[in-house]
């Protein structure tokens, strides 16, 4: 796939983000997301999202990877970018729970690089897709 103007080490997280997408299990909504998250030793740990017909057990592509990452031993701070892709319109972005869990493990200025199969792509930071985030450091203000 074809990115036009976009970095070749972000072509390849998202390159990477789609090999997670084929994983995906999906038989409710048929809808793949996939991820790819790049760690600070240039390790990148894929998730795709994984239904359930409960569906409250569900957990997205985002989700899956930063956890993958957390059970092999990696932990707040200790990441570079994400991407994320799934076969929509637009740039595909994450959803609000996903974002919220951006924010507890990423630096703000983490890049967020947002595609889709068409070639389409957008670059956020983890700060510019939840402004005002609810953060660890907001618990620090709890009365004692």
């Amino acid at each position: 796939m074809v990115y036009e103007g976009l970095s070749e080490s972000y072509t390849a997280l998202l390159a990477a983000a789609r090999e997670a997408m084929a994983r995906a299990y999906v038989p409710y909504s048929n809808f793949q997301v996939g991820a790819a998250l790049l760690d600070d030793e240039g390790q990148i740990h894929h998730g795709c999202n994984i239904e359930n017909a409960a569906y409250s057990p569900t957990n997205c592509a985002e989700r899956t990877a930063m956890f993958r990452a957390v059970a092999d031993g990696k932990r707040p701070g200790q990441f570079q970018a994400i991407a994320v892709i799934g076969n929509t319109d637009s740039p595909i972005a994450p959803c609000g729970v996903c974002r919220q869990v951006l924010v507890e493990f990423c630096a703000p200025e983490m890049p967020v690089i947002m595609g889709n199969l068409k070639g389409d792509w957008t670059i956020s930071t983890v700060a510019g897709i939840l402004p005002g985030a609810f953060t660890p450091a907001s618990l620090d203000n709890r009365e004692r």
